[in-house]
């Protein structure tokens, strides 16, 4: 499993964001451990006022565990990571809670610690916590027979598609997956070896490059919205003034929004609306299929679990029974059959816990794979808009060159568009 971690505060942020269902299939809080409430926001407001005795500010300690994208990880799976884990930090015994998400046909789940040792009322410290996930991230997949990622074969060989939590908000607005927009930056960066290059490289995909507020480099796409060539090349400013020299020469933001705006006919924009509009609704159906799926699915879970807790409760009631109680219950506790009796039923319970882990599995794992299969279509989906977008940014690029009335073939109905430039 891929392991990343982190000190932080913030308990209500974490437990809203570890719970929201808007954006999970499906969300179960697997664990809550040493906490007195039963519910995770109550538990995480538990570690935050014990720390107020303290004086750290960052009382938790946050893990993801992402196990390989083909892989269903059982219960047990992140259980045992999670003891791992822990183990490897120091914070074996500290409370902690465990919330597993289920998205896109992906399962990865979420451990949180309490940081504070109440017994010497301080927090624990971690001392070079990520090289330490890091070779435990490698032994799982080790030990699991995965086959090792680059980033773990050879340290420091990371994906170059990587983006942050400001970059996927962008791209999440503009309704474009954010590898899809970083790569076209960092395919153009590749393929040019100048500043007119790069311009001219960054206009097939329908960027535009410009002078930033600060004589930096930015672009704007279509609609005039910018991004910032270092961060979306996902390279430091420096490199990128090394090879593209001064921006003075390029139109601002301003100018380049109005040479956008005077270019881009009303003609042209309705189209690009029209695209979006339709690539909207080439989704819906799969929206509605998605979401009858994810409401199917959890009320199969609902039912095996309601199940499951009856028979618990009848076969707890049975154990019980087993255990003599008055005279007899005395006479057994002398001659030690009381004992034998409850070693059985301990026997007896930790085999139904496991049967019933193993049932949960099971179908987690039948409806993972039902998921996988949509997913493979919504993928299809958004690979077949993007040759599209890819088609219109052409389209644009040679409309924006052209001071004559242009022909664009529409990718969606091979019609020709007059561009009235």
């Amino acid at each position: 499993m891929i392991l990343k971690g982190s000190q932080r505060s913030g308990a209500k942020a974490l437990a809203d964001h570890l719970m929201n269902d808007r954006d999970n299939d499906h969300v179960t809080c697997l664990e809550l451990r040493d906490f007195i409430s039963d519910n995770l926001n109550g538990a995480l407001q538990e570690a935050h006022a014990i720390s107020k005795a303290t004086q750290c500010k960052q009382y938790m300690f946050s893990l993801s565990l992402n196990p390989p994208p083909e892989y269903v990880a059982s219960e047990q799976d992140f259980l045992d990571a999670a003891d791992r884990a822990e183990q490897v930090l120091g914070l074996s015994g500290q409370p902690r809670a465990i919330v597993v998400h289920e998205k896109e046909g992906r399962r990865h789940a979420h451990v949180v610690w309490s940081r504070i040792n109440v017994d010497e009322m301080k927090a624990i410290n971690l001392p070079h916590f990520k090289n330490k996930l890091r070779d435990l991230s490698r032994n799982l997949f080790l030990d699991h027979g995965w086959v090792l990622p680059d980033g773990l074969a050879a340290y420091g060989n990371k994906s170059p598609l990587n983006f942050t939590l400001d970059e996927w908000q962008q791209a999440k607005r503009q309704g474009l997956d954010p590898r899809e927009i970083k790569q076209a930056f960092q395919q153009a960066w590749q393929r040019s070896d100048s500043l007119i290059g790069f311009k001219n490289a960054l206009e097939d995909y329908g960027y535009f490059l410009c002078r930033g507020d600060r004589r930096g480099f930015v672009a704007l796409d279509v609609d005039g919205k910018p991004y910032a060539i270092s961060k979306w090349t996902g390279l430091k400013a420096k490199d990128v003034r090394a090879k593209l020299g001064s921006a003075d020469t390029l139109k601002s933001v301003d100018e380049a929004r109005s040479f956008i705006r005077s270019k881009v006919t009303n003609q042209l924009r309705h189209y690009i609306a029209q695209t979006k509009e339709r690539q909207a609704q080439d989704f819906t159906p799969l929206r509605d299929e998605h979401q009858a799926m994810k409401n199917s699915h959890a009320q199969e879970r609902k039912k095996l679990k309601d199940g499951q807790a009856k028979r618990w409760a009848a076969e707890t009631r049975a154990r019980s029974d087993r255990l003599n109680k008055g005279l007899r219950g005395l006479f057994d506790r002398l001659t030690g059959a009381y004992r034998m009796t409850s070693k059985r039923n301990e026997r007896e319970a930790v085999m139904c816990a496991k049967r019933d882990q193993d049932q949960r599995d099971l179908l987690i794992q039948q409806q993972m794979n039902e998921r996988r299969k949509l997913q493979e279509q919504i993928v299809d989906m958004r690979d077949r808009h993007k040759g599209e977008r890819k088609q219109l940014a052409r389209a644009i690029r040679s409309a924006l060159k052209s001071s004559s009335p242009k022909f664009v073939r529409s990718p969606e109905r091979n019609k020709s568009i007059r561009l009235s430039l």
